[in-house]
């Protein structure tokens, strides 16, 4: 051991005897390049408050699910009282436009949730 490298000091020789410095790191690597990149052009598009795909795939999706559940909870119900009573009315039909109402009033709800965080 030598009075430059104590016993405690965490040097990484592995990469050509370099130490893992921050300036010198990915300047060979186009790997490394690449992601550092990456991670820049994320860390910037959150800052700004811009979102990839990602977020409007995940936007769809609560979209599309805050109709779907309603909905179908309006047929099945409709469809367990049609069952049980003997009605002229069909309570599936009635009770599936209640539920695509009730859906799209959530849907924009979410929407309008998603526009202004923007």
């Amino acid at each position: 051991m030598t009075a430059a490298h104590p016993p405690d000091d965490r040097r990484d020789d592995r990469f050509d005897g370099r130490r893992d410095d921050r300036s010198d790191a990915g300047r060979d690597d186009p790997m490394l390049e690449a992601v550092t990149r990456r991670q820049r052009r994320k860390e910037r598009d959150r800052a700004e408050g811009r979102r990839g795909v990602a977020g409007a795939l995940g936007t769809f999706g609560i979209v599309g699910w805050s109709v779907a559940v309603p909905t179908l909870v309006g047929v099945m119900l409709g469809g367990w009282i049609d069952a049980r009573t003997a009605s002229d009315r069909s309570w599936t039909l009635t009770l599936l436009i209640a539920g695509v109402v009730v859906g799209c009033v959530n849907a924009a709800y979410w929407v309008r949730r998603e526009v202004d965080r923007d």
